[in-house]
């Protein structure tokens, strides 16, 4: 909220225009009036406001017309209503309306102190309301899901579709691939994006926890349970559940799942009691379900029942016209996390990473521009600021000549540590980190090579 709020007074009556306006100038706000909804509407779209203070019985618009516009243009606008002829019915009509107070004239100086200072706290939080929620789908929207790919385009188009269905939604892919991300996309573009949204990664939960995680246990139900714990499930009611590594889940475990997808209800872990719960669910897996299954480590009813609708993502090396994309974007997101210059990609860089086969997918690509941010020393990233595996250190070729092999391996040793050196400018860590070795070694190296100085720029 500015230094000093400013609220719009909306009133036909030019004498309670202008005593309500002197008044909110003396308590040290700024005032504008005007005597016409459509005025007021023109007002809010061209300057920033606070608080609207409006008058119900006026020509054209008229009050209640007036906040059914700023509801749906102006929704992190509060509007107080006024009126000259009270009623119990009128006053609940404008809080269903969206209205945050509905006063009668005589409008007494204290009441009218106390609700605006109220409204302007309510349009604080408001403000803070929306604007987390824009943060929130520019992390987690669809728009996050960065990529041109045709085939990436064909899932934006069935999200899009889907998102605000019911059914259940099993997403494939390798690991990597940004299957949480497309799980949390499709949250925020269905109806529930303002409920719980609760994924659980069931591979990193030790089997004998995992029930109880989902569905929650009674006091005493086992050693350690001192307590009544809450599940996963029962915390996303209303909301969406993430089930990571579904195909990990015990023969117990999909017995629960399979029953609790039909009934939408549970009983925790060593109680009695039946809890109902309305809950979209989305699981994952980097396995092919159907292949489980003919293995018999995974059910086949519960295959059919969560098959419903299938996202398959594909790996990073079949979308390599994505990666220039999706570079910039961890170039940027981590320059300003890190508070430096937001660097350039080489066009060497770029072939460098088009032309690795990235068997950790998207997420490896963003740990490798992490570390590219972190360790580039100019605002421009070369293949010397990537991994050794992805760019690797250009070794002048050898030849064999009369040397024996073990000299000739120690000369191709000792020309690839003067490459990497010079490339990360002698930086020892770097360049330890470059060959992927340990810097001991490097050490033992450099010193064994005669390599511990930088050498000389010659002079013109």
């Amino acid at each position: 909220m500015p230094e000093t709020p400013k609220i719009l007074i909306v009133d036909d009556d030019p004498i309670i225009l202008e005593s309500l306006c002197e008044f909110l100038r003396l308590d040290g706000y700024e005032a504008v009036g005007t005597a016409e909804g459509e005025r007021a509407l023109d007002l809010l779209a061209k300057d920033g406001f606070n608080l609207v203070i409006s008058d119900v019985n006026m020509p054209g618009p008229d009050g209640f017309e007036l906040l059914r516009a700023i509801r749906k243009r102006f929704p992190e606008l509060v509007v107080v209503l006024i009126t000259g002829y009270g009623s119990i019915s009128r006053a609940v009509e404008a809080i269903k309306l969206g209205a945050y107070e509905y006063l009668t004239k005589p409008i007494i100086d204290a009441e009218l102190r106390m609700v605006v200072d109220r409204a302007l706290n309510q349009q604080s939080l408001l403000k803070e309301n929306i604007d987390l929620h824009r943060q929130l789908e520019k992390r987690y929207g669809l728009d996050a899901v960065i990529g041109q790919d045709y085939k990436m385009q064909r899932i934006f188009d069935l999200i899009e579709t889907i998102a605000d269905s019911e059914a259940t939604i099993l997403i494939t892919g390798q690991s990597g691939t940004g299957k949480s991300l497309i799980a949390r996309a499709i949250h925020h573009r269905s109806r529930r994006q303002d409920k719980p949204f609760m994924e659980v990664a069931s591979g990193a939960i030790p089997e004998t926890l995992l029930e109880s995680e989902l569905f929650g246990y009674k006091k005493g139900a086992f050693t350690g349970a001192d307590s009544d714990k809450e599940g996963k499930f029962k915390a996303a009611d209303t909301g969406t559940i993430f089930l990571d590594e579904i195909a990990v889940a015990s023969p117990g475990l999909q017995v629960r799942l399979l029953n609790v997808l039909q009934d939408h209800r549970f009983s925790p872990v060593g109680s009695n009691e039946t809890i109902d719960v309305d809950v979209r669910v989305i699981l994952a897996t980097n396995k092919d379900l159907s292949e489980e299954v003919a293995k018999g480590s995974f059910r086949e009813d519960l295959y059919y029942r969560i098959n419903v609708i299938t996202i398959d993502l594909p790996p990073l090396a079949q979308r390599v016209g994505d990666i220039r994309m999706l570079a910039e974007h961890f170039l940027q997101l981590y320059a300003a996390e890190l508070s430096k210059p937001l660097p350039e990609l080489s066009d060497e860089a770029l072939a460098a990473l088009e032309h690795y086969s990235w068997p950790g997918n998207v997420r490896e690509l963003e740990n490798v521009l992490h570390r590219a941010v972190i360790l580039a020393k100019t605002d421009v990233i070369h293949p010397a600021d990537l991994p050794a595996t992805i760019a690797p250190v250009d070794v002048p070729s050898s030849r064999y000549g009369s040397a024996p092999l073990k000299a000739a391996l120690e000369q191709t040793e000792r020309e690839v540590i003067a490459a990497a050196l010079a490339a990360n400018d002698y930086n020892r860590q770097a360049t330890a980190q470059a060959l992927q070795i340990e810097r001991t070694t490097l050490y033992k190296k450099i010193k064994r090579y005669g390599l511990e100085t930088k050498p000389a720029v010659k002079q013109r």
